[in-house]
């Protein structure tokens, strides 16, 4: 009797899509539990090298907690490209202008920096508001 590991595949994965409500939650906190969904992690037949995860919805961006000072002190930069392009934007302003990338970002650091990684972000969806529209995916309500 052969003994070996079971090596999954892209097809053994059956995505799921599930719908979380951030209102009032710390964002780190919440950043790393999407994460380990979007990675798959949770699922028994997690494989390192595929892509196991679920679809995650995040809705009421606009409303994620920072704790401390973070809101001035927390700084995202972005470079055009050419010399002295370097912008830098504050956690503050960055949730005026757009709650949803806040989110995004926080999740994003926390997958690989690879193709894998840029494949898994794609499954994460982030609407300010309460309202999305993947109600044909049937999403369920993952409570954290």
């Amino acid at each position: 009797m052969k003994k070996y590991t079971y090596s999954a595949k892209t097809s053994d994965n059956k995505d799921k899509w599930y719908i979380v409500d951030v209102e009032g939650a710390v964002l780190g906190r919440i950043a790393s539990k999407i994460a380990h969904r979007l990675k798959g992690k949770h699922n028994p037949l997690y494989t390192p090298h595929v892509d196991m995860g679920d679809s995650i919805i995040v809705i009421n961006a606009e409303k994620i907690v920072l704790t401390g000072r973070k809101w001035d002190q927390k700084t995202y930069y972005r470079h055009s490209g050419y010399m002295g392009g370097l912008k830098s934007i504050t956690a503050g302003k960055l949730l005026e202008k757009r709650p949803e990338d806040i989110i995004r970002f926080a999740v994003k650091g926390m997958l690989p920096n690879n193709r894998l990684g840029r494949q898994m972000i794609k499954k994460l969806k982030v609407y300010k508001g309460d309202e999305h529209p993947h109600a044909a995916q049937a999403p369920e309500v993952l409570e954290f």
